[in-house]
């Protein structure tokens, strides 16, 4: 099923607050909610498939709760499909969080069968951050510009210091965490292969 990101604004949230990666917490709803009942998947299905809670995910379908970028990437994931399928276009400014990382999508580019989504990433230092696995044949691919990362799949993370580039294949779970007291600044570049 081709599709591309939804029409409207992305918003930046205060620190410290849940996820809310586009102004209108309905928007997603309905598109999580349309994904899914175009796959034929139950909502109780779905949320046993993505780790989530039945509640969470009705209260997402029914735009009640804010999702934080974890469970956004846990649902996709199981829909097939990219995060910029439930999100809105590109905005300048916009940013979605997850407990460590919060990134800012710039651009999405279609191939014929690849999508590619770029973001300009922070990763706060303290705990890291843990990433639910992406479907089959997704790669991330990080840039560091200032700090020292640490991010790959949960068994075998990858490190590198401002200047340096990671790739991994992002169909496991993988983690995300700057190394001392400074923040990391990176861009990250997924790639989403077309079924």
């Amino acid at each position: 099923m081709p599709y591309s990101p939804a029409p409207g604004p992305l918003t930046a949230n205060a620190p410290g607050q849940p996820a809310a990666p586009d102004d209108d917490p309905a928007a997603i709803g309905r598109r999580v909610r349309a994904l899914r009942e175009a796959r034929g998947i139950s909502l109780s299905a779905l949320a046993r498939q993505a780790g989530v809670g039945k509640a969470t995910l009705s209260g997402l379908e029914n735009g009640t709760r804010n999702p934080t970028l974890e469970t956004l990437y846990a649902i996709t994931a199981q829909l097939g499909v990219p995060l910029t399928a439930v999100l809105s276009a590109p905005a300048s400014g916009a940013t979605v969080r997850g407990a460590a990382v919060s990134a800012t999508l710039l651009e999405v580019f279609e191939d014929s069968d690849v999508t590619y989504e770029l973001y300009r990433m922070r990763v706060a230092p303290g705990p890291g951050q843990l990433s639910p696995a992406h479907q089959a044949g997704v790669t991330e691919h990080v840039t560091v510009f200032t700090g020292v990362l640490r991010a790959g799949p949960v068994d075998a993370p990858l490190t590198a210091a401002a200047g340096g580039h990671l790739r991994w294949a992002s169909d496991v779970p993988h983690v995300y965490a700057a190394v001392g007291d400074e923040e990391v600044t990176a861009s990250l570049l997924l790639r989403y292969p077309r079924k």
